[in-house]
């Protein structure tokens, strides 16, 4: 029995750490494994006051991974594409496509895992978006585990 508990709460654990991606009618399952390879950044959040070192990949580079194609920049209709950002919590955040393109802006925005050399604790991770260029962390979103990319259709 007590076996049983132990991978049950392994299982649960794995999963939680995994984010689902939904973009052009394809859903991925990102876990670190699959992020391992991709370039590591460091942004710094003014969070309430306190600078805080968040460390991660951007979020740009896990949609290219997920299928979105930023081809050499957005352009017409891919502007009216939207980001929305879900926590396990319930909290929400919707960001343009264009926020994450380098072709448009140096945002940085990133895919945390590691706060001051640490990884996130429960509280904020395993992974969470962190916009530093904002003057409040209202947009940076913790216990990430959805992504969608949707296109307006008008």
């Amino acid at each position: 029995m007590r076996l049983i508990l132990l991978c049950l709460l392994f299982a649960c654990s794995q999963a939680s750490s995994q984010i689902t991606v939904r973009a052009n009618d394809k859903t991925v399952k990102l876990d670190a494994n699959s992020l391992a390879d991709l370039p590591r950044q460091v942004a710094v959040l003014n969070d309430h006051g306190k600078q805080v070192n968040y460390e991660g990949v951007l979020v740009h580079d896990v949609l290219v991974r997920s299928g979105v194609d930023f081809g050499t920049g957005l352009r017409g209709k891919q502007l009216s594409t939207y980001v929305v950002a879900t926590g396990s919590d319930g909290y929400q955040v919707v960001y343009a496509l264009a926020d994450f393109d380098p072709s448009i802006t140096s945002s940085a925005i990133i895919l945390a895992d590691r706060r001051d050399g640490k990884p996130l604790d429960d509280h904020e991770g395993p992974q969470r978006i962190v916009v530093p260029q904002d003057k409040r962390p209202a947009r940076s979103l913790r216990l990430l585990k959805e992504i969608d990319v949707v296109q307006l259709n008008k």
